[in-house]
């Protein structure tokens, strides 16, 4: 515990105390509402803090977590131990002619509403995606045939040593909901994306016609971590689940979505335990009966309760 006291002592030095928050409920950060308490979370102000923080940790042996805004994530009961790291404070949305620069911080859909605002074409698809900027790089977030890698041109990262780095979108290694940034250690802190001139009112038909399909199929009225399966080949997830006759599934708190059967939602104060054990419920489940392993696009991070 002497270390810890440390440890918060030199992460306000670097911050400030209104930017260290101690046995913090990650269930106020998660779009699941799930997830036990980190023992320090932080949220810099600047790049610089950010590489600071990485040094820190490197140098007090803390583990160390990045949590974007928690909308493809689940946390366990337990929490998490050392320094979690929230870049909400970095969300800064500027543009360029045809070029729009956002902080990992940013929502991602609000980057699309920039685009919009601005006639630049290219980022349609991102206007439901509830992540955030760095997030959506992480996995090369996408929906409605568009994916991040379509439109990234460079991004500013911070590697595991707290050296900060320019990268361009090829250097990720972006792929089908992955990239190399979590094997790599990156924290994404801005992205530039290369858009095109287009018509304000046929950019905003597009983005009207994506929000209309999205709010009618999913269920956002509970929380949920959103789609919680890759796409299989040669299959959809939420078809199999719901051939399985899975629809309406409940452990505990947690269920299979009536309105969609690719969501996993928490309709009654669902623990991140019995979200996790609907999650594995459905694999075996559609693995047993159609043959199809699904993979998770979800992230699960944390400790279990002891």
């Amino acid at each position: 515990m002497e270390n810890y006291h440390h440890a918060y002592e030199k992460l306000i030095e670097l911050t400030s105390e209104k930017n260290v928050m101690v046995n913090e409920h990650l269930n106020k950060h998660t779009y699941t509402k799930l997830g036990g308490k980190a023992d320090f979370f932080v949220t810099p102000e600047t790049y610089e803090q950010v590489q600071k923080i990485v040094k820190l940790a490197n140098k007090e042996n803390l583990p160390f977590t990045l949590l974007g805004n928690g909308s493809n994530l689940i946390v366990k009961d337990g929490g998490i131990r050392g320094i979690v790291l929230n870049l909400k404070q970095l969300s800064s949305i500027q543009t360029d002619e045809t070029a729009i620069v956002a902080q990992s911080g940013a929502r991602i859909i609000d980057t699309s509403r920039m685009a919009l605002s601005k006639s630049l074409a290219g980022l349609e698809f991102a206007c439901g995606i509830p992540g955030s900027v760095g997030g959506a790089l992480f996995m090369n977030a996408g929906a409605y045939g568009g994916e991040i890698k379509d439109v990234l041109e460079s991004t500013i990262v911070v590697d595991r040593e707290g050296n900060l780095l320019e990268l361009s979108a090829d250097q990720l290694d972006l792929d089908y909901r992955t990239s190399n940034i979590p094997d790599n250690g990156y924290i994404v802190l801005e992205a530039t994306f290369s858009m095109k001139k287009g018509s304000y009112d046929e950019i905003k038909a597009i983005m009207d016609d994506l929000t209309f399909k999205r709010e009618s199929k999913q269920p956002l009225e509970y929380p949920s971590c959103g789609s919680v399966f890759k796409r299989p080949p040669g299959y959809f997830a939420g078809k199999l689940i719901q051939d399985s006759n899975l629809q309406g599934k409940q452990i505990g708190g947690a269920q299979v979505s009536l309105k969609h059967a690719g969501f996993i939602v928490n309709v009654d104060k669902s623990s991140a335990k019995e979200y996790i054990d609907l999650i594995h419920f459905v694999q075996d489940t559609v693995k047993e009966k159609f043959g199809v392993g699904l993979e998770r696009e979800v992230k699960i991070i944390g400790e279990d309760l002891t």
